[in-house]
């Protein structure tokens, strides 16, 4: 049985995941907003995975919020070219050209038992791919009119079954999908 793959992101009201040039200060004034001590679950999800897998782009954006967020959780970090992690990174962040598929073979033959996957480009190479078994999306009420898309174009309609649903005081609206899997 191969590890679970589930996508955890927020997107503005639009379905952008950042601006076009990448920035995502939009959420850092949204985080101004929350009460203290809140991340609408995020530290619970985090928890229950082994293994985060993301784009160089996201990594490149993570690296420029100081502090490593992930401690020693291995991070897989995608791209088709060689990466040079500064030496302040855990040795636990490790670089993949692979194909989602067979990173998601590796992984799992490797004891992983549930796979995060972040950012948009490689969240649209893992649907592509017939891999994400859930998608969990926080919609923050802002309109954003341009950036990168969560969603790019897919081969065919990819049905969600609604799990979970919920609503902040703040305004983030957030719902957990399973991903439909065609018989």
């Amino acid at each position: 049985m191969r590890a679970k793959v589930s996508v955890y992101v927020a997107t503005s009201l639009d379905g952008f995941i950042a601006r076009s040039n990448g920035d995502v200060d939009w959420l850092n004034d949204l985080q101004r907003k929350m009460p203290p001590g809140e991340d609408c679950g995020y530290r619970a999800f985090a928890d229950s995975v082994d293994v985060l897998v993301m784009g160089r782009k996201t990594y490149e954006q993570v690296l420029t919020f100081g502090q490593w967020p992930y401690g020693k959780k291995p991070v897989v970090v995608l791209s088709s070219k060689a990466i040079s992690f500064p030496a302040e990174l855990p040795k636990t962040v490790s670089h993949s050209s692979e194909e989602p598929d067979a990173l998601v073979e590796r992984l799992t033959a490797e004891g992983a038992g549930h796979l995060y996957i972040d950012g948009g480009v490689t969240i649209q190479r893992f649907l592509a791919a017939g891999l994400v078994d859930e998608i969990t999306i926080a919609t923050i009420p802002v309109i954003l009119g341009e950036g990168i898309p969560l969603f790019g174009p897919v081969a065919g309609d990819l049905w969600l079954e609604c799990i979970e649903t919920r609503a902040y005081r703040f305004g983030i609206t957030q719902a957990r999908y399973a991903v439909s899997r065609k018989e």
